[in-house]
């Protein structure tokens, strides 16, 4: 479980395609309570630990990415020099300071719209029909990894939705969503509630 507060934003060192795909990614985290075995979330994505060490000032892990994680995150995120947003597993007494994140990538977003709005951005996200109904004012949702708050929905005619979200100067510091432009995909997953409360509305309505 993850609570979708980055930690850091690291960096894809090394990609090498050999059945799953092998990732190197280097971060600016302590590798000593990095853990071989333990989950770490990539941009939204939940990931294994199989290797770890330092180089340069920095802590680097390896992992494997199977061709499922790759059929169903943006297309672009996994090739070298990609940025990343790091966050390591939730343990047990730390802060919950977002929501419940898992690390399950439910669907792809796109950026249609991405401007200033005083010290921060207001970026408008397209979701695609299937993951309309799981949107909500003022609820949550996790973009590339990152715990946001949905400020506004419009529905479309296709059924798809555009939600708007604000983007702090912090937020926008400490992870990639700062660098968000018109055009980009994103990594969506809707909040673990929604899903639930969607499915039993489902059950209800079968009965």
């Amino acid at each position: 479980m993850f609570t979708g507060i980055v930690t850091a934003i690291g960096t894809i060192k090394h990609s090498d395609q050999r059945g799953d795909l092998r990732l190197r990614i280097a971060a600016p985290l302590d590798a000593a309570r990095i853990d071989i075995g333990a989950s770490i979330a990539c941009s939204g994505v939940c990931l294994t630990v199989v290797d770890k060490g330092t180089a340069e000032g920095e802590a680097w892990f390896d992992v494997d990415v199977s061709a499922e994680s790759v059929s169903r995150t943006r297309p672009d995120m996994w090739a070298q020099g990609e940025r990343l947003n790091i966050e390591p597993s939730l343990r047990m007494g730390d802060e919950l300071g977002g929501h419940i994140v898992t690390g399950h990538v439910d669907s792809i977003g796109e950026v249609v719209l991405s401007e200033r709005s005083g010290d921060s951005w207001k970026v408008a996200i397209r979701a695609r029909a299937e993951m309309a109904p799981f949107i909500a004012e003022k609820g949550s949702i996790t973009v590339d990894g990152v715990s946001l708050t949905v400020n506004d929905v419009r529905d479309r005619p296709d059924g798809a939705c555009d939600f708007l979200l604000n983007i702090i100067p912090h937020t926008g510091e400490v992870t990639t969503l700062g660098r968000l432009t018109e055009g980009a995909n994103v990594n969506l997953e809707i909040d673990v509630l929604a899903r639930y409360l969607k499915r039993m509305q489902s059950l209800a309505a079968a009965n």
